[in-house]
């Protein structure tokens, strides 16, 4: 199994092939906005945006784990995120990170980078996916995404 063979759900829980993100080096975040790193979308975007044209890709999953963090709705955390960071890289439906229900795209990244009891500690934990598909960093939640710009550019 690879991150290929996972499907996910877009902003109106419609499912999605992972397998869209063929070829592209991807961000893999999960993401809260009333938190402390809530400002980490404007670097996303940052990275976005400097990068998209060159491949990249970052794929945004709300959650609500974390201290009720992200207690709105799917359509109001995207439009929280447009109208406050400007952000235009896709906001997924929101899931869980953690526990029994976590997603199993989650569980997938976790196992790769971190072990199988490896949990996300926070808000904004960041997976990177090189081209092939190949989980090949994980950033804590205080890693600012401006910092991540050399270890994206090395998988571009």
């Amino acid at each position: 199994m690879n991150i290929y063979d996972f499907k996910i759900k877009d902003i109106d829980g419609k499912e999605l092939p992972m397998s869209k993100y063929k070829g592209k080096v991807l961000v893999i975040v999960n993401t809260a906005t009333h938190c402390g790193f809530t400002p980490q979308y404007e670097g996303l975007e940052k990275l976005y945006k400097q990068y998209h044209k060159k491949g990249l890709e970052i794929l945004d999953f709300p959650c609500n784990q974390f201290a009720n963090q992200a207690p709105e709705s799917n359509q109001e955390i995207a439009s929280f995120c447009a109208l406050h960071y400007k952000t235009s890289f896709q906001t997924f439906a929101k899931i869980d990170v953690n526990g029994k229900n976590a997603d199993p795209l989650y569980k997938y990244l976790k196992k790769q980078k971190g072990g199988i009891l490896s949990a996300i500690k926070w808000n904004f934990t960041k997976f990177l996916v090189d081209r092939e598909g190949n989980v090949v960093r994980r950033f804590a939640p205080n890693v600012e995404p401006e910092k991540m710009s050399q270890a994206i550019e090395e998988l571009l």
